[in-house]
């Protein structure tokens, strides 16, 4: 049944997530936001969305390792899981935008994450704020100088609703979520608890993949249209999305501490692993692309890391 609860959950997240995405963008249209502001904003918050009602959830009903586990976890699914499996179906190109922003802020989010846990084993409010405030620098500077890599990351199918339809998918979208949370999270705790299995390891394993399906079949989409720069920067805007502003948020209405250690000292280091091995990858052997070679190497290390986790 707990199998069950967990299924189901992620569909309604996804479901939840997408209805919530449609009304939000028709919302902004509506408004007359500029489309790269949409991009940026609107777009980012939406489809990180899941990850942050699932987070936030699980901290307010005291499972702070489910909500850590699922940003950490979901960050290294993303590199060593969901961008392998891209890498096995074509070559990524990656633009220049990678080592000036995309790749630098990642690793900066990375790493302020890391020092704040490795500190006092807690994620404080301040430390939160701290968090958020660094994403809306990052989105001031992206808008500012960097506005040709962020404009393709409009959804294809962007239309204006009718306002009742728009305000119907933000209420079905945000109870969807809220719906699919407690369904996840209820399946996931029974299962800690049934099998002797930490809550660390449900939510560094099950519960990120999970949320990481989103961020695959977008990738997928991505690069069999040929549209190979999205691809990587939506898995590199992701991890910065789920950190700046996943944890950043969850930890500002509660503080996140750390119960299982190895959160720190292995899951953490992992992340960090995988956020510095993409750097040289993308230089060697054959410049500024990505392709099946480095794929392998990916997966191979995230399997390595799965079969270690248990």
């Amino acid at each position: 049944m707990n199998f069950i609860y967990i299924l189901s959950g992620f569909v309604i997240l996804i479901l939840g997530g997408n209805w919530l995405l449609k009304s939000a963008v028709s919302l902004s249209l509506r408004l007359d936001i500029p489309k790269i502001i949409i991009g940026m904003t609107v777009v980012s918050f939406a489809t990180s969305a899941p990850e942050l009602i699932v987070s936030l959830k699980a901290a307010l009903e005291d499972h702070p390792d489910i909500s850590l586990g699922n940003v950490i976890g979901s960050n290294i699914a993303n590199l060593g899981f969901v961008l392998a499996i891209v890498l096995m179906v074509g070559t990524i190109k990656v633009e220049k935008s990678f080592y000036i922003t995309d790749w630098p802020v990642m690793m900066l989010a990375s790493v302020m994450l890391y020092l704040f846990l490795a500190f006092d084993g807690e994620l404080q409010r301040w430390e939160g704020l701290v968090l958020f405030l660094t994403l809306l620098l990052v989105l001031i500077y992206l808008l500012k100088f960097q506005k040709v890599a962020v404009i393709d990351e409009m959804p294809e199918d962007e239309v204006i609703l009718t306002l009742v339809k728009t305000f119907f998918y933000l209420l079905i979208g945000g109870a969807s979520l809220w719906a699919g949370s407690e369904l996840l999270i209820e399946g996931a705790v029974n299962i800690a608890t049934d099998y002797g299995v930490s809550k660390r390891v449900i939510g560094i394993t099950v519960i990120s993949v999970g949320t990481s399906i989103p961020e695959l079949a977008a990738s997928l989409v991505a690069i069999l249209r040929k549209e190979k720069a999205i691809s990587m920067g939506n898995l590199l805007g992701s991890n910065m999305f789920n950190i700046l502003a996943v944890l950043g948020i969850t930890s500002m209405i509660t503080p996140l501490r750390v119960e299982d250690e190895r959160l720190i000292s292995f899951d953490l280091v992992w992340m960090l692993f995988f956020a510095l091995i993409i750097f040289p990858l993308v230089f060697t052997p054959g410049r500024m692309k990505l392709s099946w070679p480095e794929g392998l190497i990916l997966l191979g290390a995230y399997i390595i890391f799965i079969a270690l986790v248990f």
